[in-house]
């Protein structure tokens, strides 16, 4: 199986729909394959964030009338025979999503900082930025370009000065959240290996403790999550999230030029 056949497999896959020796030599691929590896578990994580953004509604009555009219009544051998015929594969889904749920915790929790939910979205809105067709709203002709482009779509500065430079040059800016709140992206770095930077206002944010280290006149907290290197700090009012699969001597470098005093 070639990169692209597996990439059209992807969904099918996630959702159980394949063939079981399609399903071997997918994973086959998938172990092999980093760049498709990547993008399934990037596919992965979109969907769940879909899935939690997504507004979420109750059954209407009507619906809910219709089920219960439906229901088996107990005692009823007959009808407890047919409906356990129907219900009986309802029956393993569940299962399987009781099953499944322990897991995707346990995958998406850091392996330092304790499950944090910043360390997760910093590191899902960096992998959406790789898998996206288009991810920078404003390409990059200079610190100057990029950050007067924010005006107006923002209800605050995002307060980086660093121009960048050969070792991080600066590819451009786009408007996005983070969390529950508009963030200021910017991108660093080469294509290669991008280095996201999300600016957002700290206030009322679960900040959580990491590795410790000094950038500039600041404290950050360092983590790792699913292969990818992340720094937060806060200066102010203002919180700031660095991810990348950098090493965490590079995260330190480039934190050290964008937290400096002007």
């Amino acid at each position: 199986m070639d990169c692209p056949d597996a990439r059209d497999q992807l969904l099918e896959y996630q959702h159980g729909r394949l063939a079981p020796d399609l399903v071997a030599a997918l994973r086959r691929h998938l172990d092999e394959c980093p760049d498709c590896a990547r993008a399934e578990l990037a596919d992965r994580e979109l969907t769940r964030i879909l899935e939690r953004r997504t507004p979420q509604y109750a059954a209407p009555i009507a619906l809910k009338r219709k089920l219960a009219a439906v229901w088996p009544v107990p005692g009823r051998a007959r009808a407890r025979t047919r409906w356990t015929r129907v219900l009986f594969p309802a029956g393993l889904a569940v299962a399987a999503l009781l099953l499944v749920v322990p897991f995707a915790r346990q995958f998406v929790s850091p392996t330092s900082g304790g499950g944090s939910a910043m360390v997760t979205e910093a590191v899902n809105d960096h992998v959406r930025l790789l898998q996206s067709q288009r991810p920078l709203e404003v390409e990059s002709g200079g610190i100057h370009q990029v950050i007067p482009w924010f005006s107006g779509k923002l209800d605050f500065a995002p307060g980086i000065r660093f121009p960048g430079d050969a070792e991080f040059p600066l590819q451009g800016g786009a408007v996005g959240y983070f969390l529950d709140r508009k963030a200021a992206t910017l991108v660093f770095g080469g294509p290669q290996s991008p280095i996201s930077l999300f600016v957002f206002k700290a206030d009322g944010l679960p900040w959580p403790r990491g590795t410790r280290a000094a950038i500039s006149r600041v404290s950050s907290s360092g983590f790792n999550l699913r292969g990818f290197n992340i720094l937060l700090w806060r200066d102010g009012e203002l919180g700031y999230a660095l991810v990348s699969s950098e090493d965490e001597r590079t995260l330190m470098r480039l934190a050290e030029k964008l937290a400096a005093p002007a």
